[in-house]
């Protein structure tokens, strides 16, 4: 079952490459921000991978689109390493080649801190006035899954949706498109305002928005967790992540890669991001929040999110909180309606915990578990798919057991009806299978392959395996 416009993930294998003896050079140092008194924990110096080198081997079922997609590069890419001259042509089995081993390293100024680029506390007092810009932005409209909303109201709605942080994605819109200052934008810039013209479809601000965000999370994510070291230019060059950065500032670099030409132009607009968030919004320090996870921080207690006595299958391991790249947060579920396709559910889908629905809209609800009134602080529980007819209304108070909606096809991408509910703490999104905050859902505890959609849930000596099939028993148990 794909979800939330995600692609079945493509587990990557790092290569024993040797280490090659051609020279990696380090661009020239950002200008330093004047940062306030609130000062981030300077981030850990990492070390670099022996090689940058990935391969992946082809699943039954994959595309160029859907690898391409997972690794945050493009089918031009993957055709020109692999030397492909028919991209309908893959084979399971194959070994592609997804990057090579990169020649430039990146950059190391900290750009911004850490909580800047999620949706978290430091957005509690945020708001976008009627009238502050005086470009495009101010005046533009777009419909959005049948809804007409302005620039103000989609910026708000993306970065709640992807928890990215709304301050961050107006400076990517000013800096790339002059929206914020500029009534009339070149006819490129009016089309592709965040400057991603490699998918001639992906125009219009939700769009670009929407590719900013999962870029955004892609680099976040990939640094906070370790996994990425790699970005890429449109001219195909690879750079590596400088050890020295942080989360936020990756998150920032893999969003500006993605439509720059080449490395000199991608620089450029790293020097230029500062000078344009602080003409926005002043020094990014002023906004640190500081850890965005406490050291002590607990899971919340959860239950499966079905009524008890009922069946249902485990039909997607951790896989993407939202969007096709960032941490692995969510799990899937479905009814034991067979052959149900997109058709909504009979069944109903429950709360998990108790708590406050914040947003219901378009087969999402968010809850939050700590009564607060904001989404970006405390627990939030992500409930999509949930059919129009039905769903919880945002306001109302939830206990455990209540029934949120019935499982559907709306919201997102979906090829069949089913639950996807995943997690975020301070506007992080914690992975589902986290050794240190695994997603409990009684007693029973994620654990993840390496590929998305991929995993099984163990309690004690129970082991249920994820499986998009109907003969399999080990995916089906009863809520007791």
């Amino acid at each position: 079952m794909l979800c939330m416009g995600c692609q079945r993930a493509a587990g990557g294998e790092v290569l024993p490459l040797p280490v090659e003896t051609l020279p990696l050079v380090t661009a020239a140092p950002l200008p330093t921000a004047t940062r306030s008194p609130v000062t981030p924990t300077p981030p850990p110096t990492r070390v670099p991978p022996a090689s940058t080198g990935i391969s992946y081997t082809v699943q039954l079922g994959d595309t160029l689109t859907g690898i391409a997609a997972q690794y945050g590069t493009t089918v031009d890419a993957l055709l020109r390493i692999n030397g492909i001259a028919n991209p309908d042509q893959l084979k399971v089995g194959q070994i592609l080649q997804i990057t090579m081993r990169a020649d430039l390293v990146g950059p190391g100024d900290v750009l911004l801190p850490d909580s800047e680029v999620v949706y978290g506390p430091s957005y509690a007092d945020f708001e976008m006035a009627a009238g502050e810009y005086t470009g495009l932005f101010a005046t533009y409209s777009e419909e959005v899954n049948g809804v007409v909303l302005t620039g103000r109201e989609i910026v708000q709605q993306v970065a709640e949706q992807y928890s990215v942080g709304p301050r961050v994605l107006l400076t990517l819109l000013e800096l790339r498109g002059g929206w914020l200052t500029n009534p009339e934008p070149s006819p490129q810039k009016e089309k592709y305002p965040l400057g991603y013209t490699a998918l001639d479809y992906w125009d219009g601000l939700h769009n670009q928005l929407i590719l900013a965000a999962n870029a955004l999370n892609a680099g976040f994510y990939g640094w906070w967790l370790d996994e990425m070291w790699l970005i890429q230019t449109e001219d195909g060059q690879y750079i590596q992540f400088s050890p020295e950065l942080n989360a936020g500032t990756a998150g920032v670099q893999r969003a500006l890669s993605a439509g720059a030409a080449d490395y000199e132009a991608w620089v450029a607009d790293l020097r230029r991001f500062p000078t344009v968030y602080r003409m926005l919004f002043g020094d990014p320090f002023v906004y640190t929040v500081d850890p965005l996870l406490p050291p002590d921080l607990e899971a919340p207690e959860l239950e499966l999110p079905w009524p008890k006595a009922e069946a249902w299958y485990f039909t997607g391991g951790p896989h993407g909180g939202w969007g096709s790249l960032g941490a692995w947060a969510a799990l899937d579920f479905a009814t034991r309606e067979h052959n149900l396709g997109c058709t909504t559910s009979r069944y109903w889908a429950t709360a998990a915990a108790s708590g406050t629905v914040l947003i219901s809209r378009v087969g999402e609800v968010q809850m939050e578990l700590d009564s607060d009134g904001f989404l970006g602080t405390g627990w939030v529980l992500l409930y999509m798919h949930l059919a129009t007819d039905g769903r919880v209304a945002a306001g109302t108070r939830v206990a455990v057991g209540a029934r949120m909606g019935h499982p559907s096809c709306e919201g997102g991408v979906s090829n069949a009806s089913h639950l996807h509910i995943a997690r975020r703490y301070n506007g992080v999104w914690i992975p589902a299978h986290d050794p240190r905050w695994p997603m409990e859902l009684s007693g029973w505890i994620p654990q993840s392959t390496g590929t998305a959609y991929d995993g099984t849930l163990v309690k004690g000596t129970q082991v249920r395996t994820a499986c998009e099939c109907w003969e399999a028993m080990n995916n089906i148990w009863h809520n007791p």
